[in-house]
């Protein structure tokens, strides 16, 4: 499988998007995790225009070392869905706005309003970076030196705010 991997490590985050359009949303869930110094990979993968190539990548990730995978769609977003139906991995869904889109609306519903037994943890409308950080928290629950690095990073956003409000003029 062509796949884009962003470090010499053995990729633990897949990181997969309907279309290379949804790139400038998800690119930002991949520079998160390499500011984390997360191993990932990135590919395109259509649920719609290569279904056997989703389900052979959602079947076999977790035999490649993939822990969690991030999946991004616009339209129909039928991508987090069908590849949480296939793997055995928990699946972060981002809905992607797209120029086919309802306002967005169609893909937050699509990712979301999953049937029981086939969960996708969903972000909000182009949210690819919480998706890499909820990933991190995913992935560190059970790595102690990456659950470090979600403390650290929730301490860095408190710094940030608390020098904010010091600046703050109201």
């Amino acid at each position: 499988m062509d796949q884009r991997k962003t470090t010499s490590q053995k990729p633990v985050v897949g990181i997969i998007m309907g279309s290379d359009s949804d790139w400038p949303v998800m690119k930002a869930a991949a520079d998160f995790l390499s500011d984390m110094d997360v191993a990932h990979e990135c590919t395109i993968v259509s649920a719609h225009r290569t279904p056997q190539r989703m389900m052979d990548y959602a079947k076999d990730a977790h035999k490649r070392g993939i822990r969690v995978i991030i999946a991004g769609a616009g339209g129909a977003a039928h991508l987090p869905g069908m590849v949480a139906s296939i793997t055995p991995l928990p699946v972060i869904g981002v809905p992607v706005k797209s120029t086919n889109s309802i306002d967005g609306w169609d893909s937050v519903l699509s990712i979301l309003q999953m049937p029981g037994g086939v969960p996708v943890a969903t972000v909000a409308l182009n949210g690819a970076k919480n998706a890499g950080i909820l990933a991190l928290q995913i992935l560190g629950s059970a790595d102690k030196n990456l659950q470090k690095k979600v403390i650290q990073y929730k301490q860095k956003l408190e710094k940030e705010v608390l020098k904010k409000a010091e600046k703050f003029p109201g």
